[in-house]
């Protein structure tokens, strides 16, 4: 599979401006990205990758005062687990009970759950502050016996964690046919039963029996697109943990996930990303 690899200069180079850039790309097909010197280097499949899409993000970007040049390269054939070691993926200890590591990985720190993932690209290592919201959170939740859903699964770190915690049985969802192939070899590495994972959008839930938990990492745009089709599938005492949207986004969150009779519950946070904990009235 050939890669580009998008390497974006930034002015001026600060953690917001990075972060909204690697958020609307991510919403176009990009994958991974790489704070540099200076900018960010990002990583799409030579075949998602559209350059209109591209020049229409930067064209109408959020932060004002902001300018932004990049430039494409394509990535040579490599062993892409290889590369996470070298440069990227490193064991992360979330909340001090769960430890998250590739095959690769020598001298794994111990934990009380384990996870394996070979990203191979994918996202949702644990390392990106979205993800290591809902992880804590998932961690600090009851899941034994919990049907979940975890919407967006990217490599199904989620699904994992809570099928180890004792949910199920569990959905993974993705748009990606790449991230559901990585998803089912990393349940088959972790040895867990039970998740289901299927290649789609939210149109796949209509009609399914309720679910206990939902989780869903994805951006501000989606979740507020589909929020309606989520509450369909709660029972009163549901519980939904949404992620992939910066702090100021909550208010809309909030007030969307209560017009369809859920009580907001508490917002966390981490270098100005949020989660937001919601339960079915």
């Amino acid at each position: 599979m050939k890669y580009l690899e998008v390497t974006f200069h930034t002015h001026p180079c600060t953690e917001t401006v990075n972060d909204v850039l690697s958020a609307l790309c991510g919403e176009i097909g990009f994958e991974s990205f790489v704070d540099i010197d200076g900018g960010v280097q990002a990583y799409v499949q030579a075949s998602l990758f559209d350059e209109d899409a591209l020049k229409d993000v930067l064209s109408s970007f959020p932060v004002e005062g902001a300018s932004i040049r990049y430039e494409v390269k394509e990535m040579e054939d490599k062993n892409w687990n290889e590369e996470w070691e070298k440069h990227f993926f490193r064991p992360i200890v979330i909340g001090d009970r769960c430890v998250i590591h590739s095959t690769f990985h020598q001298d794994v720190p111990s934990a009380e759950y384990d996870i394996v993932i070979n990203p191979q690209m994918a996202f949702g290592t644990g390392h990106h502050e979205t993800t290591s919201l809902i992880l804590e959170e998932l961690l600090d939740t009851d899941l034994k016996g919990k049907s979940v859903l975890d919407m967006g699964c990217g490599t199904s770190i989620l699904a994992i964690l809570a099928a180890k915690r004792g949910a199920g049985p569990l959905t993974a969802i993705d748009i990606d046919d790449w991230c559901v192939n990585n998803s089912r070899d990393n349940i088959a590495l972790n040895h867990v039963e039970g998740i289901t994972v299927e290649l789609g959008d939210a149109s796949l839930l209509e009609g399914r029996a309720p679910f206990d938990v939902i989780i869903a990492n994805i951006n501000r745009n989606i979740l507020l697109a589909d929020m309606e089709r989520y509450a369909a599938c709660m029972h009163p005492g549901s519980l939904i943990f949404m992620s992939g949207f910066y702090v100021e986004d909550v208010p809309a969150i909030r007030a969307e996930g209560e017009r369809l009779g859920m009580e907001f519950v508490h917002c966390k946070e981490k270098h100005n990303w949020a989660a937001v904990k919601l339960c079915m009235k």
